[in-house]
């Protein structure tokens, strides 16, 4: 199956580390590293812990760690920028999990604001990153999303007191609010289901694409007519288009557990599947 990018394992593998640390929290067992994480991510996770206290002291070196009490609440805030919904659904399914608070803040930032900022930053990333960023985002929607009813919408430019109030206010409701377990929603799964759609099939698109543009390269390599690479082009994009929109109708299996299991790709078992076909259709040209 095709590779995760390197960001998107790291996000995973950060998210698992929460999840661990969830678990001790609420548990009071030991920390433990989830099982797939490469062990550099997991101790810079608990340097990182260490760091903000959230470690209880060790009596003894090598001893399994612990979270740390804390004298009043403790918030963990996740500075990213979640630029898809189902980014930020993963960690409200956490908080579901374990029946803790869950809340957003989200900053509101013009994009020509953004850009000036970037170039003032010491490493700036390329401006048409900034750009694609702001038409991928994704703002909370708090009329159609019931998880994302405690978030918070702030103009990104001098912070003023009236915004820190806000924010107090908003985790203080957050904090009496917590995510129940048992909290079903007819019509919030839906939205859910939606939203974990539209990534699958954004994901899927991406590595179909670069199938096609590798099979291209394949046939070409091996001296195939003009009219063979229009032919071949044609109908492997057709064969995409079948794929995803049966991923979009649902009629991939595996898409339907993708709500229930936060860590499992569905886009990864359709393209699988369509790798397999692809490489059938450029055989019959080559091989003919």
């Amino acid at each position: 199956p095709p590779q995760l990018p390197r960001w998107k394992r790291s996000r995973r593998e950060l998210l698992q580390c929460l999840e661990r640390f969830l678990r001790a929290l609420v548990t009071g067992e030991p920390l433990s590293a989830p099982p797939a994480a490469e062990q550099g991510g997991w101790e810079r996770f608990l340097a990182c812990c260490r760091g903000q206290g959230l470690l209880a002291p060790q009596e003894r070196r090598g001893c399994p760690e612990t979270p740390a009490a804390t004298p009043g609440p403790l918030y963990l805030v996740l500075d990213d920028n979640f630029y898809y919904q189902s980014m930020r659904y993963e960690v409200y399914q956490l908080a579901r999990k374990y029946s803790l608070s869950f809340c957003q803040l989200f900053l509101d930032c013009p994009l020509e604001c953004c850009l000036q900022r970037n170039r003032l930053r010491s490493h700036p990333l390329p401006d048409q990153t900034i750009c694609l960023m702001a038409r991928k985002i994704e703002m909370p929607d708090l009329k159609k999303n019931a998880w994302e009813r405690n978030s918070l919408i702030l103009k990104s430019f001098d912070g003023a007191l009236e915004d820190d109030e806000q924010i107090i206010s908003l985790l203080a409701t957050a904090l009496e609010n917590p995510v129940k377990q048992n909290e079903e929603n007819p019509e919030q799964k839906k939205a859910d289901r939606a939203i974990c759609a539209a990534s699958t099939v954004h994901q899927a698109d991406q590595v179909c694409r670069r199938i096609i543009s590798q099979a291209m390269k394949d046939a070409k390599d091996k001296k195939s007519l003009p009219s063979e690479m229009k032919s071949l082009a044609e109908e492997l994009n057709k064969l995409k288009a079948e794929f995803l929109e049966d991923l979009r109708q649902g009629n991939n299996l595996k898409s339907q557990t993708c709500i229930q299991h936060q860590y499992s790709d569905p886009a990864t078992s359709v393209t699988s599947s369509f790798q397999h076909e692809a490489t059938d259709v450029v055989n019959k040209y080559i091989f003919k």
